[in-house]
């Protein structure tokens, strides 16, 4: 997998539709989620998938005003510039969202060093 280094600030995503799947409970600060483009999908052609390792798709990335966090990208603005396997952080925990930061190269990089990292888990 190529990891193309396009992020040069921190940008955070809003993670939701969790009902769906396992609900907010898979989440955790500092947990690893893979992003991958849903192509797919017949509601939301931008739509990006969240996988976690032990639960598989736990969600999607928010791509609606009404869903997206402040200071968070949608899907939209993120689609075209992360490739399938892109990763993110947990960054915060609410009661109906997860806020999570999309890894820089550096991070992913020292994410591959650690061997407990679920990145391992979740690569292709």
């Amino acid at each position: 997998m190529e990891y193309v280094d396009w992020i040069e600030k921190e940008i955070f995503i809003t993670l939701n539709a969790f009902s769906m799947f396992h609900g907010i409970k898979p989440f955790k600060s500092g947990a690893i989620i893979k992003l991958t483009k849903d192509t797919e999908n017949t509601y939301d052609p931008e739509a990006i998938a969240c996988e976690m390792r032990y639960f598989g798709r736990v969600g999607y990335v928010a791509n609606s005003v009404s869903t997206v966090a402040k200071g968070c990208m949608s899907a939209g603005r993120v689609y075209d510039k992360i490739e399938d396997g892109y990763f993110a952080q947990v960054k915060f925990i609410t009661k109906s969202e997860a806020i999570a930061k999309i890894l820089t190269m550096d991070e992913y990089l020292e994410e591959l060093e650690n061997p407990e990292s679920d990145i391992h888990y979740l690569s292709d």
